[in-house]
């Protein structure tokens, strides 16, 4: 097992001393220290090159030293081995706070997929159906309208609805929401202007959107939307408990995913990284402060976003992933059937959708979509040495992970990052991924 780069906190090499950093560690629990993944098998347990893994980690290590982000944690396993679970640079460059295994991240999107899963539990238990009707679970969608035509000037032509949009397409993003964070359109403006992701809570999102048109007519195109933010209201009101409650009892506990939570406990602050982005005047990176528009992540009043709310661990989003490389199980505490994930998995898009970020937005070619995943169906025109089946998706700060569910591989990259990049910084991702695969033994 290599020691470079490691946080003594986290290994187990000296019981004693272990067990008396951990009680010393503030809002830290003994019981997640101690629970996978926080011992390596290393490189060659694990199906890869030991020589591979050490280039992995270089790569990442000197990707923080020249500044294209300024700290990040990674971690790469196969079949439930660790390969690699390091930390390099700062969480936070204003007080120069170290980045450790115990750093805290605003995961943003990569909240998706956790809703995902807690919506597909409960249709494991016969609350919902992919046919049926978005507006059985949320009635005011009743009477949504549609943006058939607009123009530069702001004048826009609305039509009625053609049919309800379903369930199915909320999961897969043809449903015809709009997002706001990005598009001129009457839509996207709306939604932006509405303030609809800075709403106080999920009732009055679900009251904003109600009022703003869909971009297009349900089942015709594909938009990234607002319609995670509506899966996990139609969680809590299936279920009739908070959002954030669900998760917690439900998802976060049994998995012992005890750091992720829509907010940041008092104890656990000095744990939150910041976001940084390239500041072009000073020629280095800086901190970005925090949103005045909508409350801190240091408010437990925040909005339960199931579309970009939370903030997890490296920790805690591995024994996730592993979760659904395992087909919905972990060291025995089974959270979803096989079967539910691999809906999850699976491409739902036709052929004729393209994923689109906004109108006129550029498709990605060889990808599809499940549920709240992204799926690489074919790696040639996605440009990808990953499997077919290949699912992923990713964070508005970097965080990013992806499962390669034919290597039983994934990988996952925590940082915090926003905005204005260095110029000439490296893709991190695109680095990682073809040093893994060149990294593959077996």
């Amino acid at each position: 097992m290599r020691t470079s780069g490691q946080n003594p906190h986290h290994r187990h090499r000296a019981p004693l001393l272990c067990l008396l950093a951990l009680l010393c560690t503030p809002g830290l629990s003994v019981l997640a220290a101690e629970s996978w993944p926080q011992a390596e098998a290393g490189a060659e347990a694990s199906g890869f090159s030991a020589a591979g893994i050490d280039q992995l980690d270089r790569a990442m290590r000197e990707i923080v030293a020249n500044q294209d982000v300024a700290g990040m944690v990674w971690l790469l396993a196969r079949d439930g081995k660790v390969a690699t679970y390091e930390h390099a640079g700062m969480a936070r460059l204003e007080d120069d706070a170290a980045m450790t295994q115990d750093s805290l991240f605003r995961i943003y999107s990569m909240t998706k997929p956790i809703t995902g899963v807690a919506l597909m539990m409960l249709w494991e238990e016969g609350r919902w159906d992919f046919d049926d009707p978005v507006s059985k679970y949320i009635p005011e969608f009743a009477d949504l309208r549609v943006l058939k035509d607009y123009d530069a000037g702001g004048d826009f032509e609305l039509e009625p609805l053609e049919r309800q949009p379903t369930m199915r397409e909320l999961l897969n993003h043809t449903a015809g929401f709009g997002y706001g964070l990005f598009g001129n359109d009457p839509v996207n403006a709306a939604f932006r202007e509405q303030a609809v992701l800075a709403s106080a809570n999920l009732e009055k999102l679900v009251a904003k959107v109600a009022d703003i048109p869909l971009l297009s007519q349900p089942g015709d195109q594909w938009f990234y939307s607002i319609g995670v933010d509506l899966q996990g209201y139609i969680v809590q009101s299936i279920t009739g408990m908070p959002f954030g409650e669900f998760l917690r009892t439900r998802i976060f506990e049994p998995l012992d995913m005890l750091d992720t939570r829509f907010y940041v406990q008092e104890q656990d602050q000095s744990r939150f990284a910041e976001v940084h982005y390239w500041d072009t005047e000073r020629n280095r990176l800086a901190q970005q402060p925090h949103r005045s528009d909508r409350p801190s992540y240091f408010d437990s009043a925040r909005l339960e976003s199931g579309g970009g709310g939370l903030v997890s661990s490296t920790h805690d989003y591995a024994r996730f992933l592993q979760m659904l490389v395992n087909r919905g199980e972990l060291e025995g505490t089974r959270i979803l059937k096989p079967e539910s994930v691999a809906i999850m998995r699976s491409n739902s898009l036709t052929g004729e959708e393209d994923m689109r970020f906004g109108i006129g937005g550029p498709g990605q070619p060889g990808q599809g979509f499940g549920v709240d995943f992204a799926v690489t169906y074919d790696p040639q025109a996605a440009g990808t040495p990953q499997a077919p089946g290949t699912y992923y998706w990713a964070g508005a700060a970097g965080t990013t992970f992806w499962i390669d569910p034919v290597n039983d591989i994934f990988w996952l990259s925590m940082i915090q990052a926003q905005g204005q990049r260095r110029p000439g910084a490296a893709n991190a991702g695109v680095i990682a991924r073809g040093l893994i695969y060149d990294a593959l033994v077996d």
